[in-house]
């Protein structure tokens, strides 16, 4: 290879890993003596050491990371905070609407009409701060209760929870089938996986 593509690759190697690669390592990977390695190696650091790029390599006790350059890091911050965008899926959404018609509720009581684990589901939903800790049931083992927030109104435009339409009982039967649907591929796909472990 030339120099430039030694180069490239010792880029596509950093970049790729994520973290501190060590010497003899990228040397391998490139079938070079560690010594004529590192020279292109530094070759990279001095050219990245220019105004004209976000990122550093850095040797940290004989591996080498690729970061970010310091007077970057309010840019970072800037596209940190803003908001991500919510990805609601069938079951999330469905998860959802038994907590805003039925709250508040519990992950058993959400379970019981849905037929299928919630935990996933309502994590999400927790973190979207869609839904919320209400409080414990007074009942044994004090389970946890959930209902919508301020946010899950806002989201789907509506004022109050009375603005929400009737949940009618076809409706909750769609829940329980494609919960149902979601069951049979766990358990289609926890069986590929035991097969696919048996042939190993």
């Amino acid at each position: 290879m030339e120099n430039r593509d030694y180069e490239a690759a010792i880029e596509a190697i950093l970049f790729t890993m994520g973290e501190s690669v060590e010497l003899e390592k990228i040397a391998a990977a490139l079938e070079l003596e560690p010594k004529i390695t590192k020279k292109y190696i530094e070759n990279l650091m001095e050219r990245y050491q220019s105004g004209e790029h976000g990122i550093k390599i850095i040797e940290l006790d004989g591996a080498y990371q690729m970061c970010t350059k310091n007077e970057m890091y309010e840019y970072l911050i800037r596209i940190a905070k803003q908001p991500k965008r919510r990805v609601l899926t069938d079951v999330l959404l469905e998860t959802l609407s038994i907590i805003a018609y039925k709250q508040p509720i519990t992950k058993a009581e959400i379970e019981k009409i849905r037929g299928v684990s919630c935990e996933h589901a309502v994590s999400k939903l927790v973190e979207y701060n869609l839904v919320s800790e209400l409080g414990r049931l007074d009942a044994p083992g004090r389970p946890m209760l959930f209902g919508t927030t301020e946010e899950f109104l806002r989201s789907f435009g509506v004022h109050s929870l009375e603005e929400l339409p009737v949940l009618g009982e076809d409706q909750v039967e769609e829940f329980k089938h494609q919960a149902e649907l979601e069951a049979e591929a766990e358990l289609e796909t926890g069986s590929e996986q035991e097969d696919s472990d048996e042939n190993t």
